[in-house]
């Protein structure tokens, strides 16, 4: 019916019923004309062609939505290994953070280390420092005790020669040979 409808529709539309004289008539070429698009319509119907044609939209329709859930899909992954990486950057990130504030630490450790090292090594060196001076200060001591005792002798024996005659001297000489003869036997 619904057909039918849109037959009489084109029909009564066509410039065909505008023209003059008798219209069923094939001397009247708008008579022809739509005799023949009637025809060619009805070979159309008669073959399916509007079936095909719809077969063809429907399957060009399903192949559009299944491109459009497939963008849905191919959106939804996106998204989600966008979020992923957003979140690993926020990890990396914090992890980073993390390994500065260690470094941080460890360096204020290793200042800290070297300062007590610094300070142990001062120690030290003062230690050695009033060692060697220390040592210095002995022998600075015994080398003038040595030097008094040799200038002592010294003088001793300036004052011992001019006081000692040379029989007393001859005198004394003997008796240290006897003593150290005696010593030696």
């Amino acid at each position: 019916m619904k057909r039918m409808s849109v037959l009489i529709t084109l029909l009564a539309t066509t410039p065909a019923f505008a023209a003059k004289g008798p219209f069923f008539s094939l001397g009247n070429t708008d008579f022809v004309v739509t005799i023949g698009f009637l025809v060619f319509l009805g070979v159309l119907v008669y073959f399916k062609v509007p079936g095909m044609l719809m077969g063809l939209l429907d399957q060009r329709a399903a192949g559009i939505q299944s491109d459009l859930d497939e963008a849905r899909a191919l959106r939804e992954e996106a998204q989600s290994i966008l979020a992923e990486y957003e979140r690993k950057a926020a990890e990396t990130k914090d992890q980073a953070e993390a390994i500065v504030k260690a470094a941080r630490e460890e360096a204020a450790a290793a200042a800290e280390q070297a300062k007590a090292d610094l300070a142990t090594s001062v120690t030290r060196r003062l230690a050695a420092a009033q060692d060697q001076i220390a040592s210095a200060e002995a022998s600075a001591v015994k080398e003038v005790r040595d030097t008094a005792v040799t200038v002592a002798i010294a003088v001793a024996g300036e004052v011992v020669a001019k006081q000692l005659k040379a029989a007393d001297a001859n005198a004394m000489i003997a008796d240290s040979i006897k003593s150290v003869g005696a010593k030696l036997h």
